[in-house]
């Protein structure tokens, strides 16, 4: 099992941030282009808890699949869950939450996962899954921090 945590500090409030966070379809503004990421079903402006999604990435130099998430454990405001039910991972538990501080809102990420194909799986994580998580968590704050910042 691995993890991956990041946090990082944003502009604008709480509020703003669990509105832009609870819409499911931003998800794919905070995404890399070269990931090819869609959403599949359609979704509510507003995420629940069981609510499931559907979507296709395009992992470079691996191809095109199909990632199910289950939200789950909301605490409206200021924290929710997002674990895969079927996709490119073996385990995928992505934990996210807002905290007010002293000297702004901090976000945390914190996600447990698991590559699939047991002993090659730990060899590509080395080579692969992780730089490309890290990318991926790298484009992630640089836009969070765009959209928050635009909603002062």
């Amino acid at each position: 099992m691995y993890i991956l945590e990041r946090q990082q500090k944003v502009s604008g409030s709480m509020e703003q941030a669990w509105a832009f966070l609870q819409n499911p379809v931003n998800l794919d503004s905070i995404t890399p282009p070269d990931l090819q990421f869609k959403i599949v079903t359609d979704v509510p402006e507003i995420m629940f808890n069981g609510l499931i999604i559907e979507y296709r990435i395009t992992i470079p130099l691996i191809g095109t699949h199909s990632w199910v998430t289950e939200i789950k454990h909301i605490n409206e405001g200021g924290s929710f869950v997002d674990e895969q039910r079927l996709g490119p991972y073996r385990f995928w538990y992505h934990y996210h939450e807002i905290r007010q501080e002293e000297d702004g809102v901090l976000l945390v990420d914190r996600v447990h996962y698991q590559p699939p194909a047991g002993f090659l799986g730990r060899i590509v994580h080395r080579l692969y899954i992780r730089r490309t998580l890290e990318r991926i968590f790298d484009y992630r704050q640089k836009r969070l921090d765009e959209f928050l910042a635009a909603a002062d």
